[in-house]
């Protein structure tokens, strides 16, 4: 499948995304033709990536000052210690504005990354390389970065947009299927909250989509990109509808903070438990009808996704789940900010919620 282009416009700055297959082969030339120049960057890589694909893209660096910096990437490392490391390599070897950090990882590099060029001299030129299906589809879009807290996920940040985007389904071959799901689930989110047909080409093609059959994979990515695209566009600051983007996401962060961001539970994981929390607290709250409820369980069914929370918490954990949802970064007021759904393709955001109601859905609904 022929490479892709799209191109995301917010209010300050305009960027393109190239989308395809083995397309990092024409790195230096994407970079010239985005007018990225630089006299030297900072690459940071991560860890997972196998050595011989990182080598056969540093090659393409020619003549060009290249300091490269591995990163183990995991939620516990997405801190301000990462942060100051890298920072520290960008003061010793004297990086200045026209210079430029590139992000070749999943989409904690991405944040960590991104969010490290933001702050250096007020900004440096940022280049993101995503080499899993969740940052393809996901993180790599709309300018977000941010770090973790001991008090919760991404509490400090900034909306920092990248020079350019590259997503090549090379990278996606060496994933662990785990890996794959937890990128589904994020390709389902935008499924479910902007259209309704791309949810029914899910359906009849989830399977084949999880096995990266082309040109159904590079479908989906364009496809679950082109939604967050529309949205980015939008409202790039989070005010209004970009808030349906996090749709699952504050049950989802609680989970994942609840465990302490270990490998028992992965990001997009959570979503998948998240957006089943959120449909059927919709439900429940006689916003979303039983069909369409229906239509989302079996097709988490059918692809046997995550979604039965009694498999990773139990009312033990309730009063933690509570305590991080409440310090979500959505919320403005005591109760807590819900993105919910009226029906696949119409979610409505801005809905508020105390903690106690929660805490008895919780009760009643997933821990009988």
């Amino acid at each position: 499948m022929k490479a892709i282009k799209l191109i995301i416009k917010t209010e300050n700055q305009k960027y393109p995304i190239y989308i395809g297959n083995n397309i990092l082969k024409n790195f230096q030339y994407l970079l010239k033709k985005n007018s990225i120049n630089f006299n030297q960057c900072l690459v940071i890589i991560d860890k997972n990536i196998p050595k011989k694909v990182i080598n056969k893209f540093l090659h393409s660096f020619k003549r060009k000052k290249v300091i490269i910096h591995y990163f183990k990437a995991n939620e516990k490392n997405k801190n301000q210690k990462s942060i100051t490391n890298i920072l520290n390599i960008l003061l010793n070897k004297n990086f200045n504005r026209n210079d430029c950090i590139i992000s070749v990882g999943g989409g904690i590099t991405g944040d960590v990354s991104g969010f490290a060029a933001s702050i250096f001299k007020r900004g440096l030129k940022f280049v993101n390389v995503p080499t899993t299906l969740l940052s393809q589809v996901d993180s790599s879009i709309g300018g977000k970065t941010g770090i973790n807290t001991q008090h919760g996920k991404n509490l400090i940040g900034a909306f920092y947009q990248p020079s350019l985007v590259i997503s090549d389904t090379f990278f996606l071959k060496s994933l662990p299927k785990r890996e794959l799901i937890c990128g589904y689930g994020e390709i389902l989110k935008h499924a479910i909250i902007a259209n309704k047909k791309f949810f029914n080409f899910l359906n009849k093609n989830g399977s084949k989509i999880l096995k990266l059959k082309s040109p159904l994979i590079e479908k989906a990515i364009l496809q679950s990109c082109s939604i967050k695209k529309k949205v980015v566009e939008i409202d790039s600051k989070e005010i209004g509808i970009r808030k349906i983007l996090n749709f699952g996401h504050t049950f989802a962060h609680a989970y994942e903070a609840t465990l302490g961001y270990s490998n028992k539970l992965n990001h997009g994981e959570a979503v998948i438990l998240g957006i089943k929390t959120a449909a059927k607290f919709s439900l429940s709250n006689k916003i979303l009808s039983l069909n369409e409820f229906k239509l989302i369980e079996n097709h988490l069914n059918e692809l046997n996704l995550p979604r039965d929370i009694n498999k990773f918490f139990s009312k033990k954990n309730l009063k933690k789940i509570l305590f991080f949802m409440k310090k979500d970064k959505k919320n403005n007021t005591n109760k807590i900010n819900l993105v919910l759904l009226k029906k696949i393709g119409k979610p409505i955001y801005n809905l508020h919620f105390n903690k106690e109601k929660i805490n008895s859905y919780l009760n009643k609904e997933l821990f009988k």
